[in-house]
């Protein structure tokens, strides 16, 4: 009876151990055989520990400003090589403001302090200084408006006028072979611009002789050319303007443009009328009245036949 007992709890332990088994390996249907507290110890790392992969995209969720990547420095391109003469502003080192419009002539004022350096804006050779300034308002003579001044013939073949000048610079005189920036004069108020303020007449033309004068005075816009040798493109030239007009032209075209000088007024007195000759009576020999009494002889004026 005892050893009935024995076998029956044996058989019951041998049960229970059989199910525990079971559920170790294969579990209740839906159910992991790992219990919830485990569970959770073993996944919360996963939510709270995020890869560096998955970084930029969890700051980008969180509403994070992205910085686009740094840029490296603008690379400077030098300006296009328009032709094989290299030219420089007019006037060196100075504030200068001019023209960029026409006005009465194709020339531009380019203001600038007085004493500022005119320089030759391209390699050349000087071809007219006038040292003197005749500029007279009362004539306003064409050839004596610019006052002082210097003209090059430069190496592209155009010329370059430089007036208003208040002086020459030593050693300045035709025929010297100058380079680009070589000062020729100091800008000033001669000629016409005496009531202004101090400028340099600057115009762009082409060789003539020196009686043509208004040829020199200019005949090709130059501000666009100024503009460039300002901003740096200084091989822009105006050869190609220049030669082409001088062809449609002629290369001394007639003056159309403030041509004629002022004429003085006169400063002799008006003629005084022509003396009346004044009659002389002469009495004939003898006396008496024979029906006329006296004899009327004129006697012509040398002022008469203008021969005075």
């Amino acid at each position: 009876m005892h050893s009935g007992r024995i076998g029956r709890l044996a058989a019951v332990t041998g049960a229970v151990l059989l199910t525990g088994a079971c559920s170790q390996v294969s579990g209740v249907a839906g159910v992991g055989a790992t219990s919830p507290v485990t569970a959770q110890q073993t996944t919360a790392p996963a939510t709270t520990a995020p890869t560096a992969e998955a970084t930029p995209v969890a700051e980008h969720q969180a509403g994070a400003v992205e910085r686009p990547p740094g840029g490296e420095a603008p690379v400077m391109v030098p300006p296009p090589k328009l032709s094989e003469h290299s030219y420089t502003f007019p006037v060196k080192d100075c504030k200068t403001t001019y023209q960029r419009k026409l006005l009465v002539l194709p020339k531009t004022t380019i203001w600038a302090k007085e004493g500022c350096a005119f320089v030759a804006p391209v390699d050349g050779v000087v071809d007219e200084v006038n040292t003197e300034n005749r500029w007279n308002p009362a004539t306003d003579a064409g050839p004596d408006r610019e006052g002082k001044f210097v003209t090059i013939i430069g190496e592209d073949g155009v010329r370059y006028l430089g007036g208003h000048l208040d002086s020459i610079a030593k050693g300045v005189k035709p025929g010297l072979r100058v380079k680009a920036g070589r000062v020729l004069g100091r800008v000033g108020r001669s000629g016409n611009a005496r009531d202004t303020a101090s400028n340099l007449y600057f115009a762009i033309s082409w060789k003539t002789g020196p009686s043509s004068w208004w040829v020199r005075r200019g005949m090709v816009e130059p501000w666009d050319y100024l503009d460039a040798w300002k901003s740096g493109n200084r091989t822009l030239s105006p050869r190609a303007e220049t030669l082409k007009l001088r062809a449609k032209l002629g290369e001394t075209p007639p003056c159309t443009v403030m041509c004629a000088s002022v004429q003085p007024p006169a400063t002799t007195t008006e003629p005084s009328e022509t003396p009346t000759p004044r009659p002389t009576r002469k009495k004939k020999r003898g006396g008496g009245d024979d029906g006329g009494g006296a004899v009327v002889v004129i006697t012509p004026s040398i002022d008469s036949f203008g021969l005075h």
